[in-house]
């Protein structure tokens, strides 16, 4: 996992507590929707940055496999 997807996945869970606070859900489908919503806006947010940098952002390399190869890169 990339720091951008590190840092979409925070902002979907950011915006979700957020709109959850002032729409206070009452039940789980209400809360489902709001859920739906953080991550709609991440995920927008996500084609943006790959628009504009003609680069995929989510990766499937794992943090741990991108770690070690900086640090041979390093080495």
């Amino acid at each position: 996992m990339t720091n951008l997807e590190l840092v979409l996945n925070m902002l979907a869970e950011a915006t979700t507590t957020e709109i959850s606070k002032e729409k206070k859900p009452k039940n789980f489908n209400e809360n489902k929707i709001i859920a739906k919503q953080g991550g709609t806006i991440a995920g927008n947010t996500r084609k943006e940055i790959e628009e504009k940098t003609g680069k995929k952002v989510v990766n499937s390399i794992s943090a741990k496999k991108i770690s070690e190869n900086n640090k041979k890169n390093i080495s």
